[in-house]
Order: C-alpha cells, then sequence, then structure tokens
C-alpha cells in the first residue's frame, strides 16, 4: 500500500465515489455519492479547498469539521464516534492520525480500493486502526480496531498532567464506538425497519427532521424488529427513483443506528448516518494490551432508488468466495406438517410424496431429540429421542437417501430447557445472573456459550450427529431474546451479548471447517436474525415463521433489500395459514413461494391428485428457472396503489426476466392504469407469457386487457421493450390474495 498521508484520496467503483481529506488531525469525508470519474490533482485540491462551512453566529471560532471520528474537539455536538472512560476519567477523547496507507484496483482506480488511517490518542490511551474499503460493487465496508496502550499517556505526565498518567493505569470501559457518515441536505426521508414474529422487516418512512433518530437492537440479536437498513433518502425515493444513503451492521448482536441532523450541519454536510454494536454498562472494559474489533459497518449509496441499492449488497454477496455455488434444493420441512409428532410410517409416506413432487432435500424439524415432545422440555439434550426413534434417526435418513435427497436436521444450539438433563447437570451453564433466573420465554433460556465447558459440550454434540448421520444441512434456531445476558463464568456476572456472538460466529465456522460442504440456515423464531454477520457463516435465511403468502409478499420483498433470493427460504404451507388463519389458494401460495430458495412445509398428505400434480408441475418450473432467480437482478415497480405489487427478476444480460403481479386486497381503482416493467432494456423485443402451470388467478372484472389474452396463449405475445418498460401495460384487475407470473424472453 502506499503512503497518503496528508493528501486528499478517491476511491470509485460502480457509479459512486469516495473523497477523504487526510491532512489535518483527523481525516475527513468531502464527498460521497456519485462518480466524480478519474479526478486528477486539481479537483482533489478544489474539493478540499471548498470543503469548509461558513463559521456561524455563537459557534467555535474556526469552522466546524465533520471528521471519521466526530467529537467534541472538534466542535461537533451531535452523538460522537467514541465514548468511554477509565474510572471516570479519560471522558474526552482526541485522536490523531499518525500513517495513512491507500491502494485503489482497476484502471485508473475504477474497481475501488482501501484506504487505512492509524489513530493515537494520549487522553484515552487508545491506539486505533479504520480501514475503508470500496468494493467493486459500491459498497464501503468500514472495519475499526481499538487497541489500549497504557504508554501513550506518559507525555502527558512528563508535561504535568498527573491525572491523565493515572487513568491509563485503570482499564478503559467503552461505552461506544460508531462509524458515522455525512450525508447532504437533500436527503430528507428516514426508511427502516420494525416488526414482531410473523410481520419482519415492515418498513416505516418520515421525514428527517432536526434531532436524533436512534433505533437501539437490545435483544441480544438484531430482533423481528431490526432497524435491518436504515436508510436516508430524497424526497422522492422509491423503488426506481431518488438518491439513497444507506447504512447496515454486518452483527448479530446489539446494534445502534442513528440518523442525525443538528441545525449547525455536519461540516459542509447536513446530516450523519451511523451504526455501531451496542455495548452494555461495562461490557467492553480494555486494560492494557486489551483489542476491541468492532463489527463491520456497511455503507451505500445509489442513484436509482432502493433497488439500486439492493442490486450493490446482492452483487456483493454473490461474489464471496463462501456463497452458496450449486443449484438451490427444493425443500421440505417437516414442522407444520408433523410438528413434534414424530412418527417413521408417517415421515416416511410425507418423504414418499415429497419425493413425488420433485423434493429435492428434507429437514426434520424440532422433535428428534431426547424427551422432547413439546416446546417445554429437552433443548441441550442433543441425541436421539430413542423413546421416539428407536432404532435412531437411520431409518428416516436411509429412506430420505433412497429417494437421491439430501437430509437436513433442526437444531437450537444457543439454548437450553430446565427441564433436561444438561441443566439438571449443570445450572450453572444457564446465562443470566446468578441470583436468580428471570423469566422464561417459550419456557426456555440462553445457553451460555462464552464458557468453555458449555461450547465444547454443544459442538461436540451436533458435530457427534453431523457425523453419525451424514447431515447435508441444519437449521440452526434461536427462539428467544437475551434478557439479563450476563455470564458468571468468571466469577462475578460481566455483561456477554459481544462475546455469546463472537462464540456463535465461532462455532458455525468450526462446524463448517470441520465438515466441509454442511450448509446453515440461520433462523431465530423465523426473522429474527437476519444481518450479513450471520450470512458471513450461513447458507440461507428464514425469512419468517409465516408461511401466508399475503404476508410472505411484503416479507420476503423487503428482506430482499439486503438478501438475495438464493439466500431467503421461502415455502409452500397449508391452504389455511397455522400463524393468521388466513385461507388461500394454491395457485397463489405457489407463485409467491417459487421467486426465493423454494420449500414446502405442509402436510402432503392432504393433497389431492389435482393438488401434488400441480405441486409437481410448480417443482419443475422452479428448477427450470431458479438459475435466474438465483443470480437476476430483482426489480420493484413503483405503483400508487399500494393493494397491488408487481415484482420482478432480470437476468444479468437482460435475456430474460419473470414477474409476479398480486393484489393483496380490495382498492379504489379499478383500473391499473399502465404498469411499466422495470428492468427490461427499452431497445429489445420481449416474448410475453403466462405462466398458469399452478392454476389460474381469478379476476374482479369480466375480460382481461386483449393483450393479456394473447400472452396467455402458448406461443405468448411480442411486445417492445419501451412499451412494456417505458410506457407500460394495462394490467389485469385480480381479485384479492391473487398473483399471476409473467414469463419475459428477449427475442431478435
Amino acid at each position: 500500500m502506499l503512503d497518503g498521508y496528508g493528501a486528499v484520496l478517491a476511491l470509485r467503483a460502480a457509479g459512486t465515489s469516495l473523497v477523504i481529506d487526510t491532512a489535518g488531525r483527523m481525516p475527513r469525508v468531502l464527498h460521497w455519492g456519485a462518480d466524480l470519474g478519474p479526478v486528477d490533482e486539481t479537483t482533489l485540491e478544489a474539493l478540499r479547498d471548498s470543503g469548509d462551512p461558513a463559521v456561524l453566529n455563537n459557534s467555535p471560532d474556526i469552522p466546524r469539521s465533520f471528521s471519521l471520528w466526530p467529537s467534541e474537539f472538534e466542535g461537533w455536538a451531535g452523538t460522537p464516534a467514541q465514548e468511554g472512560h477509565a474510572a471516570g476519567s479519560a471522558t474526552t477523547p482526541r485522536p490523531h492520525t499518525v500513517a495513512v496507507r491507500y491502494e485503489t484496483d482497476g484502471r485508473d482506480g475504477g474497481l475501488g480500493g482501501r484506504i487505512e488511517f492509524d489513530l493515537v490518542d494520549e487522553i484515552t490511551a487508545l491506539r486505533s486502526t479504520m480501514a475503508i474499503a470500496l468494493d467493486r460493487f459500491g459498497v464501503l465496508a468500514v472495519d475499526v480496531t481499538v487497541t489500549r496502550d497504557a504508554a501513550l499517556s506518559g507525555g502527558a505526565a512528563v508535561s504535568g498532567d498527573a491525572a491523565l498518567s493515572g487513568s491509563a493505569a485503570e482499564p478503559y470501559t467503552l461505552d461506544a464506538l460508531r462509524v458515522l457518515m455525512p450525508v447532504p441536505e437533500r436527503a430528507t426521508d428516514i426508511l427502516d425497519f420494525t416488526g414482531k414474529w410473523c410481520r419482519e422487516r415492515a418498513p416505516q418512512r418520515g421525514p428527517l427532521f432536526f434531532g436524533s433518530h436512534v433505533r437501539r437492537a437490545r435483544r441480544g440479536k438484531p430482533g423481528h424488529d431490526a432497524p435491518f437498513l436504515v436508510v436516508a433518502g430524497t424526497e422522492d425515493l422509491g423503488f426506481r427513483r431518488g438518491e439513497a444513503w444507506a447504512a447496515h451492521l454486518a452483527w448479530s448482536g446489539d446494534a445502534e443506528y442513528v440518523v442525525e441532523r443538528l441545525t449547525e450541519g455536519a461540516g459542509p454536510f447536513s446530516s450523519v448516518l451511523g451504526v455501531g454494536e451496542g455495548l452494555r454498562p461495562g461490557e467492553i472494559a480494555l486494560a492494557d494490551g486489551d483489542r476491541y474489533v468492532a463489527p463491520t459497518a456497511l455503507f451505500l449509496w445509489s442513484a436509482d432508488g432502493l433497488d439500486g441499492l439492493a442490486d450493490r449488497l446482492h452483487r456483493r454477496l454473490r461474489a464471496r468466495p463462501s456463497h452458496p455455488a450449486k443449484p438451490r434444493p427444493l425443500t421440505l420441512n417437516s414442522w407444520e406438517a408433523v410438528y413434534f409428532d414424530h412418527d417413521l410410517q408417517r415421515l416416511t409416506a410425507l418423504v414418499e410424496r415429497a419425493a413425488r413432487v420433485g423434493v429435492e432435500r428434507v429437514v426434520l424439524d424440532d422433535g428428534w431429540f431426547h424427551g422432547r415432545r413439546d416446546a417445554n422440555a429437552g433443548l441441550g439434550d442433543w441425541i436421539v429421542d430413542r423413546s421416539v426413534w428407536p432404532d435412531g434417526l437411520g431409518p428416516l435418513v436411509d429412506i430420505v437417501r433412497a429417494h437421491g435427497m439430501e437430509f437436513g436436521l433442526w437444531f437450537e444450539p444457543e439454548m437450553i430447557n430446565l427441564d433436561s438433563d444438561l441443566a439438571r447437570a449443570h445450572p450453572d451453564w444457564v446465562l443470566g445472573p446468578r441470583q436468580a433466573l428471570g423469566a422464561t420465554a417459550r419456557d426456555q433460556y440462553v445457553l451460555d456459550l462464552t464458557r468453555p465447558d458449555a461450547y465444547a459440550y454443544v459442538l461436540e454434540r451436533i458435530s457427534a450427529i453431523v457425523d453419525e448421520y451424514r447431515v447435508d444441512y441444519i437449521k440452526w434456531d434461536h427462539n428467544r431474546d437475551l434478557s439479563e445476558a450476563v455470564s458468571g463464568y468468571a466469577g462475578v456476572d460481566r455483561p456477554a451479548v459481544h462475546e455469546q456472538t463472537l462464540a456463535l460466529y465461532r462455532m458455525l465456522d468450526t462446524l463448517r471447517a470441520r465438515h466441509p460442504g454442511l450448509e446453515i440456515e440461520t433462523c431465530s423464531g423465523g426473522g429474527g436474525r437476519v444481518d450479513l454477520g450471520i450470512l458471513d457463516r450461513t447458507d440461507r435465511v428464514w425469512a419468517s415463521d409465516c408461511n401466508d403468502p399475503v404476508e410472505r409478499l411484503q416479507i420476503e420483498r423487503w428482506t430482499r433489500m439486503l438478501i438475495p433470493p438464493e439466500l431467503i427460504g421461502s415455502h409452500l404451507g397449508a391452504a389455511r395459514s397455522h400463524t393468521t388463519s388466513r385461507t388461500t389458494d394454491l395457485a397463489f401460495r405457489l407463485i409467491v413461494a417459487l421467486t426465493a430458495h423454494a420449500g414446502i412445509e405442509w402436510d402432503l398428505q392432504e393433497a389431492d391428485e389435482d393438488q401434488l400434480e400441480r405441486i409437481a408441475r410448480w417443482g419443475a418450473a422452479y428448477r427450470e428457472l431458479r438459475g435466474l432467480i438465483h443470480s437476476g437482478r430483482v426489480v420493484n415497480a413503483d405503483l400508487a396503489d399500494d393493494t397491488t405489487l408487481l415484482s420482478g427478476i432480470v437476468s444479468v444480460d437482460g435475456d430474460r426476466a419473470i414477474y409476479t403481479w398480486a393484489r393483496l386486497a380490495t382498492s379504489a381503482p379499478g383500473q391499473s392504469g399502465r404498469v411499466r416493467f422495470p428492468g427490461l432494456d427499452p431497445d429489445a423485443r420481449y416474448r410475453v407469457r403466462i405462466r398458469d402451470d399452478f392454476g389460474p388467478a381469478s379476476r374482479h372484472q369480466s375480460a382481461d386487457p386483449s393483450w393479456i389474452a394473447a400472452a396467455a396463449t402458448a406461443d405468448g405475445v411480442v411486445l417492445p421493450g419501451a412499451v412494456l418498460a417505458v410506457a407500460g401495460t394495462p394490467l389485469p384487475t385480480l381479485n384479492p390474495q391473487q398473483a399471476m407470473l409473467f414469463d419475459l424472453v428477449r427475442v431478435p
């Protein structure tokens, strides 16, 4: 890497640029947004020279700066990058730069690059490294490491500050460490997410007012109400329009997201967007030589609306060496089919029907291990329950493999029931205050994986089961929050969310290293732990415990803001949803479950012959289309009627696309108007066919638009891309809870 100290450095890739001024005490962002092109030194100096704001009345007597480590020292009165103390002292951090290194990738630096800053702070006696990497997809990854170095305060003591010297002898308690990026005044709106069990990732949007918009996750995991992805956008922000600046913390523990606007601005910018780990009181106490590694903070910008953000993230994930390479198998999960009623004969019949409709992987869910006849007992006892499985799981595994399918198994390794042999033998392994445990959730507690003995026990039990039954796939569940998450392992109750999260990561990494080819799905009461930290170690997220297609359409649409379809499990459930009691048509359920990593979670013994044939056709369509679904670009139409949606997946070369046109409820408009199919080439021509392999959608009309009738024929209809993508076409007025699937192929 090259020495960049004192220079103005630029990184650019995929239509975005980041420019940082490294002169002065701390580096500061001069530009983050649209690509400035291969800028010369004159342009960079002009950015620096124009980067100081006005000096306001009743303000510091120098222009307020907003650095990459904002603090009160530079006049910043908003949320700081760092908070902490050493026994009540060393509360005013003043880091400064001592070294800068940089490198760029690609010709003219157009494929991104990396800038690293070394910082020291004599007041807090901390050495820090901040690394900012821009990948070729335009996503910024910021990694920060902080190390306690008591020797740094020596110079201050020589100058007469004995109190400062004394504070270096005390551990430094790090209360917060955030990465904060500036955004311009045209970012007027905030979009983030909330939710609950079976209604994850519900969007919420409002104005970016003066003050602080702070979202904290204090559940020991992101939670069903996780902020997920926090976006500052322009007023016109939609799926296909507007500018957006976004942040995500790649971390599976506590988190904090901040969007903030002060009247004095943030240097020459208007507002601030930031993320950091949520640290509990006293959780990170750094003695001399101790180090804290912050979770990776991701930032990205788009000029193409929310779809532009999603596209950057999807391309980043798909480029990972660990990204699943083989086709995503059609999966059957036993949960809503049998629940705890494990019976070899019943499950054999289910497997045989699954094979008939084209299932490629069978996952045996909760209920197979010792004492697990309901949700009140057994967690922690990871041995096969011989009262239910007298010959072990081998007979079922053999049947699954005889049909050419993979075998998967459910675990909840981070949890424990008090009614278990493990809890009776090791009551001190339960995470929580030693004085007394708090309330159960789902009749369970959390297992303290920060204890080496508890960690080793769980790891070896899972590994033994995987070896014995040649398990191909683990569904890894996590069904409660971490409340009062303290560990007494060291003889005193210490906050443990950070270390518990790292223990989880180590266990996942170790299992994958021990068992090459093992795939893991992350589940947390459904979609309570969906983040890019867990996805570095897993192959699929279970987006929600809700299989109701009406809810799933919205849950998956917004989950795809971060996660590409091939990593999102989506299952065909029963006609009457087990979580909402809503009843929906089979065709609707099949279409909704198709455009992700498809599966089945329904007792197929309930299906009649016609339904089985339709499910088999759906399975064949999934195998036909998954190459497109799992590699294409996700697109969404901006529609005025929010009871309808048009979402699609377009191949990278633009030669093929599929779109789902769906109606959730009735609405006042009788006509759709001209709806545009996003993502198509306006200069191309496309053959459009309606896929009704799974059954037709019912209409709230007497006749379709004429072009729809032509598209419903075997040959379909050929239309110009300009008509489909620019002018738009009228679409059928469907009844509520109905969907249609359009299949488009470019023609010469």
